[in-house]
């Protein structure tokens, strides 16, 4: 059974650091396109950062230069080091993924991901 699992939310004040962890089993990790979407309530979910199965990435304009996506194959594992955090960027982040490799215009709609996780608080806070 296909699952993903996000970790490593929590409170963190203006300028600060988090890194966010997305744990997948029951699928080849390698075959998907994976990546983070964020959401505040009364908002839609928004795309913030891909990295395809071909291991090219992209990012939302609103966190490039300060969020940095990666992954590890043999961990089955994403992760979203978030750098300069601003108030701007508090939200639930969940992790996706879609199986193939998705272009640019396809990778922030929500609607092309087939698997999501719970996801996990991000509050950017004094």
């Amino acid at each position: 059974q296909l699952q993903i699992e996000e970790s490593g939310g929590g409170l963190v004040q203006p300028g600060g650091s988090l890194r966010l962890s997305c744990a997948a089993s029951g699928f080849n990790f390698r075959d998907y396109t994976i990546g983070w979407f964020r959401q505040v309530p009364g908002k839609e979910r928004e795309g913030v950062s891909f990295r395809r199965s071909d291991g090219s990435t992209s990012y939302a304009q609103s966190v490039r230069g300060r969020f940095t996506i990666s992954r590890d194959n043999d961990k089955k594992a994403l992760y979203l080091q978030m750098n300069s955090l601003r108030p701007e960027d508090t939200a639930v982040y969940y992790c996706a993924a879609v199986r193939g490799r998705l272009i640019t215009s396809e990778l922030y709609n929500v609607r092309r991901y087939d698997y999501w996780g719970q996801g996990t608080q991000v509050t950017v806070s004094w």
